[in-house]
């Protein structure tokens, strides 16, 4: 058996969100992986991102996705890719799991608007 302090294993880094958190798993010089957990009746903020490209697969609960002015429902199982440019946001109508994969640069966010009073 390996000795564990020279295990490649690592605990993911959480980070508290007024909707909900972040665990983020993946932070390499090439991609990143995140598991976002949104709290019913909370949402991310309207936003986009200059670099930043995402796709996410929603795992469980059910969401409004706003897209470039529209709304759909998205529901388990359902996935979209968020290019540079595009506007969108996240509300939870059930609690909302979401794996997110995209480029490595996770702080390149445009708010456009935030119920939570974030600049």
């Amino acid at each position: 058996m390996q000795d564990p302090t020279s295990s490649p294993f690592a605990a993911p880094r959480i980070i508290p969100k007024p909707w909900g958190r972040e665990v983020w798993y993946a932070h390499e010089d090439r991609y990143a992986g995140k598991i976002l957990e949104v709290t019913k009746g909370h949402a991310l903020s309207l936003q986009k991102h200059e670099r930043k490209q995402e796709t996410m697969y929603l795992q469980s609960g059910r969401l409004v996705y706003h897209f470039n002015g529209v709304d759909y429902e998205m529901t388990p199982g359902m996935c979209i890719t968020v290019r540079p440019g595009d506007i969108h946001r996240v509300e939870a109508l059930e609690d909302a799991v979401i794996l997110e994969v995209s480029t490595p640069e996770l702080d390149d966010v445009v708010r456009l608007e935030d119920r939570y009073g974030r600049g």
